[in-house]
């Protein structure tokens, strides 16, 4: 895991299928990475003397480019299956379960939705998913504070999502680290809420730079707090020009059908390009 924001090898992370019960551990051995079909491949490398010489800056590059080759070898496992992936990413609080939660309930009986939860602990998020109607599994990341591909390739061995279908990951509610670690997804999708300040783009710009949407939740409350969306798109712009943004609430339902659309558009050209 990432050595310089709070997590490490003590992180002790684990993973629980909801379906069957089964939990597995994750321990993170640097010596050993899991693919998405559940195949373990193993080998060395000098991290512990990294360390021990102190060279923080190569070994966070090492990390991070063992991460992303990795997330190369999940994203060409869901290209080959034509599974639309998504990273949810948000502070705690904004909205990531409850947009879950709706978007499965109005879609389920035209699409097919797989879920990886992602939280420090417990499985309540996984479970409520689960009540919506998706097969889901829970990663529990200990002290660590976002997820990472190795963790989703764990996740795809156990929950196995079908050909065709949406994965959604539901990252650890945090605006920092998540923003650096690829997962093989198609896309991040922010999740601002209006309880939060609109300058939330410009403190956070790594994050609204590497996502791809940015959905603005919680809009039915706009007449009780003091938020103002113009500003706040405009800071997302600010940050990247080529954000899409989608205003809604997930508890009214006010905004949820071009959400929705961009969902179906996003799963259809993956399916096309699966053809090209």
């Amino acid at each position: 895991m990432c050595g310089t924001c709070g997590c490490g090898s003590e992180a002790k992370a684990t993973l629980l299928n909801l379906q069957t019960g089964k939990e597995v551990p994750m321990g993170h051995d640097p010596h050993e990475h899991v693919h998405a079909d559940g195949t373990r491949h193993s080998h060395s490398h000098d991290q512990d003397r990294m360390h021990s010489h102190g060279t923080v800056i190569e070994l966070e590059t090492r990390i991070l480019a063992k991460n992303d080759a990795l997330a190369a070898t999940n994203r060409a496992w869901f290209a080959g299956r034509e599974i639309l992936a998504l990273n949810l990413v948000s502070s705690p609080g904004a909205g990531k379960t409850t947009l879950l939660e709706r978007t499965i309930r109005d879609l389920n009986d035209e699409l097919k939705f797989f879920v990886i939860e992602g939280d420090q602990a417990t499985t309540v998020d996984s479970e409520r998913i689960r009540a919506a109607g998706a097969p889901a599994v829970q990663v529990n990341t200990g002290t660590g504070c976002h997820l990472e591909a190795d963790m989703v390739a764990r996740g795809l061995a156990e929950l196995k999502p079908e050909a065709g279908s949406i994965l959604m990951i539901e990252n650890v509610g945090n605006l920092v680290c998540p923003a650096l670690f690829d997962l093989g997804e198609r896309a991040k999708v922010v999740i601002l809420s209006v309880t939060e300040g609109e300058d939330k783009p410009l403190k956070y710009p790594h994050m609204f730079r590497a996502a791809e949407v940015m959905i603005l939740n919680k809009t039915d409350l706009l007449p009780y707090v003091d938020f103002d969306v113009s500003r706040a798109v405009a800071h997302a712009r600010q940050v990247n020009p080529d954000i899409a943004v989608y205003q809604l609430s997930a508890r009214t339902g006010d905004g949820l059908d071009a959400w929705y659309e961009w969902l179906r558009r996003e799963l259809g050209a993956r399916q096309a390009a699966a053809f090209a």
